[in-house]
């Protein structure tokens, strides 16, 4: 079974590859990233590289960095090949100045504030999305999601969006940031996901469908279904590529699994309980 990457040519760090990969292929990289900005700090502790290497790629590695895309790849890239010692500049924005939380925001009861802190989680480099999921399901109307992490959580804005959410970030420090949530009107919201993504039933398989969700909602919504998957029955995973952050979380939670790549586009993992 061959291995499809989200970057085609296995020679060259792209965008959209996981910093997890970058620097499993070349641990000096580590330096590269930390040189490039403050912001990258958190990755020289072991867990919180772990936990952000797995759930951030280069592009949304470059946001919370506040860098180029193009100029963070094509410094990786200049990396690996050997020059370190003469690296590619990166311009790096003056911070800008810190922006007070908008009054909209403040006005919100306390009462309707809840707040969520999974620093400790992400240092011991755990990941704590299925508990941010679970905490905005929990969320009354008129509610906010105050989050407290140890780097932007950028890959949750795609997510909590798709569901009508808006957000603002506060940068307490290089490894402190608190995000606000809060869902808008529903009549002004963005539609849901589509149907198809939920999980569906048919004889002993339980199919779900995870193209086009951004990581890491295929992941927590596996879980999910994991969770209610009775004995005997398989989880049907449909996907664009093999989960390779997922497969071996199935074997700790006592779970087995086939991966069949149909096509360029198209991956089927079959997920039971281990007999």
């Amino acid at each position: 079974m061959t291995h499809r990457s989200d970057n085609p040519d296995n020679t060259v760090i792209g965008p959209h590859d996981r910093l997890s990969a970058v620097l499993a292929r070349d641990p000096r990289l580590l330096e590269v990233l930390v040189a490039a900005s403050p912001a990258f700090k958190s990755l020289t502790d072991p867990g919180a590289r772990r936990a952000m290497g797995a759930l951030v790629d280069v592009s949304q590695a470059a946001q919370i960095a506040g860098l180029d895309v193009e100029t963070l790849v094509a410094r990786l890239n200049h990396a690996t090949a050997g020059r370190v010692a003469a690296p590619l500049p990166i311009a790096r924005p003056p911070a800008p100045p810190r922006a007070p939380v908008p009054e909209a925001w403040l006005a919100v009861p306390a009462e309707r504030l809840v707040d969520l802190d999974v620093r400790e989680e992400l240092r011991a480099g755990q990941e704590p999305f299925a508990r941010i999921m679970g905490a905005v399901r929990a969320l009354g109307p008129g509610s906010v999601l105050r989050l407290r992490a140890i780097f932007e959580p950028a890959p949750l804005y795609a997510v909590l969006g798709r569901q009508g959410f808006t957000h603002f970030t506060e940068r307490l420090a290089d490894d402190d940031w608190r995000v606000w949530f809060r869902r808008e009107d529903a009549a002004a919201a963005p539609a849901a996901p589509a149907a198809p993504a939920a999980p569906a039933e048919a004889d002993d398989v339980v199919v779900l469908d995870v193209r086009g969700l951004e990581p890491p909602e295929p992941m927590v919504r596996t879980f999910e279904a994991l969770e209610a998957l009775p004995r005997g029955k398989t989880l049907l995973q449909i996907n664009v590529r093999t989960p390779q952050f997922l497969l071996p979380k199935l074997a700790d939670r006592g779970f087995v699994y086939e991966v069949r790549e149909q096509s360029p586009e198209l991956v089927r993992v079959f997920i039971r309980h281990a007999d």
